[in-house]
């Protein structure tokens, strides 16, 4: 019901509220208030409550009489008085457990939990480590509120994992099917991105632009810039892809930033000498290219590789520490970022190998 409560009209919820008993009324008031995307705003207040004083007999009784109307019965949560979540016990133990045993002879103590404002990415995680059917929820008194099930959250790993694949494909997430979508809504979602990256561009055509006595002194230079700068861009998108599925599983966060650059150099490093020394034999015996201009552009790749994986790996972890999502950094900014930076060291590393030969 609050789902729908929260894509109708405002005037409807209004009618709906003046409507509802106060029970419910108070509930779906404080249903709305959770920001969307939070514990809050996926949980269900439908679970199986138990008091620690009770018997496993009066506990299996009240399962019964309750337990057609909930979400779960597999798992059972203790509250005291005020709510405050003391323990849980599986319906598994209360069914080869004595009857006569007391609730608090057999519950564990020590509950995982997650808070009604936790991000719904951050409740995905704790399903994902420990294999929860069912996860509760409290406020920030530690009194249970609700639970997530795991129904719940597939529902919620879906969406977010289709709305990473969109942000780092460079396009503004939907929840809408493709086949259902306009082709309006479609391009839409799509060219704003592209007119940024456009923009961005202009910037390598102004670098360009800059050298261009210079290319037209060493023209074979030209042709070298496609592989150079898609080279980079794939080298650049590779580490961004690994670092942004490590911190959506949880494997990686903010404060391993040096780590990662640590080990994107070494492994860019490998990479990049054993790239450069193909390309350079490459260029030199199957293109017949001088030596110095082959020298030129195998120094060049190596360098561009270095840069771009150490970028395409840091980035995400600054957007993390920034709040911003990690999948905004993937492939087309990388790409256009590291063709920027490339052409800069293409340029760079030319004009002091080849100054004596052009001069």
């Amino acid at each position: 019901m609050i789902d729908i409560l929260e894509e109708v009209p405002a005037n409807v919820v209004k009618k709906i509220l003046l409507n509802a008993k106060e029970e419910e009324r108070n509930l779906i008031n404080q249903f709305l208030r959770y920001p969307p995307e939070s514990a809050g705003s996926i949980m269900t207040i439908e679970y199986v409550d138990l008091k620690k004083n009770m018997t496993v007999k009066e506990a299996l009784e009240h399962i019964k009489e309750t337990g057609l109307d909930k979400e779960t019965v597999y798992t059972c949560y203790v509250t005291d008085a005020n709510r405050k979540l003391e323990g849980i016990v599986s319906l598994r133990k209360l069914v080869i457990s004595d009857e006569d045993l007391l609730i608090e002879d057999i519950m564990e103590r020590d509950v995982i939990y997650v808070h009604t404002h936790d991000d719904q990415e951050t409740v995905a995680r704790v399903f994902k480590r420990y294999g929860f059917l069912a996860l509760p929820v409290v406020d920030n008194e530690g009194r249970l509120i609700g639970i997530i099930t795991v129904d719940d959250i597939m529902e919620v790993i879906d969406q977010e994992a289709t709305e990473d694949f969109q942000k780092m494909a460079a396009m503004s997430p939907t929840e809408e099917k493709y086949l259902e979508t306009s082709v309006l809504s479609l391009a839409k979602n799509r060219v704003i991105w592209l007119l940024v990256l456009m923009i961005f561009d202009t910037f390598a055509g102004g670098i360009i632009r800059k050298f261009e006595n210079f290319l037209q002194s060493v023209v074979i230079l030209t042709a070298f810039l496609p592989m150079l700068m898609d080279t980079g861009g794939n080298a650049g998108s590779q580490s961004s892809t690994l670092i942004i599925r490590g911190i959506a599983l949880g494997e990686i966060s903010p404060k391993d930033t040096g780590k990662v650059v640590l080990k994107e150099l070494g492994v860019s490093l490998i990479v990049g000498i054993i790239l450069a020394i193909v390309n350079l034999f490459g260029i030199y015996l199957v293109h017949n290219v001088e030596f110095l201009i082959a020298l030129t552009v195998s120094i060049t790749l190596f360098v561009t590789v270095v840069i771009s994986k150490v970028i395409g790996g840091i980035l995400p972890m600054i957007a993390k520490k920034l709040n911003i999502d990690p999948a905004i950094m993937a492939g087309p900014l990388i790409t256009t970022i590291v063709d920027a930076l490339s052409l800069i060291v293409y340029f760079s590393i030319a004009s002091c190998l080849l100054n004596e030969e052009i001069a």
